[in-house]
């Protein structure tokens, strides 16, 4: 039952991410050409969706997991969901610094579950 449930936590956090990453960075490709506030609301508008996904995640993932356990997951999340983001739709490069950081998040992984 529990690996269910964190199985859903991070389904949930992924979709949350993918809205939040948009959130966040899309306005410097698609809306740089408009005022900062312009790009603050359209930005705030999808954030909306993230938090109708995040709180859901976070209250289902505390039954189980402890706080830190979830912020340790969502920070892994929030990497993942970026990497493609920003190598398909921003197009930048990979670069080897991502591999390093993401070797250390491995870790905090390891040393948050353990049991």
């Amino acid at each position: 039952m529990k690996i269910f449930i964190i199985i859903r936590t991070a389904f949930l956090l992924v979709c949350s991410n993918t809205f939040m990453t948009f959130a966040w960075y899309s306005h410097l490709r698609n809306w740089s050409d408009k005022k900062w506030y312009i790009a603050a609301i359209l930005s705030w508008g999808i954030a909306l969706f993230e938090y109708l996904l995040q709180v859901p995640a976070n209250r289902t993932g505390y039954a189980t997991m402890s706080l830190a356990q979830l912020k340790v997951l969502q920070e892994v999340v929030t990497l993942l969901v970026f990497l493609p983001f920003a190598v398909l739709y921003m197009h930048q490069q990979i670069r080897l610094n991502y591999l390093w950081a993401g070797l250390c998040l491995v870790g905090s992984v390891y040393f948050m579950f353990r049991s």
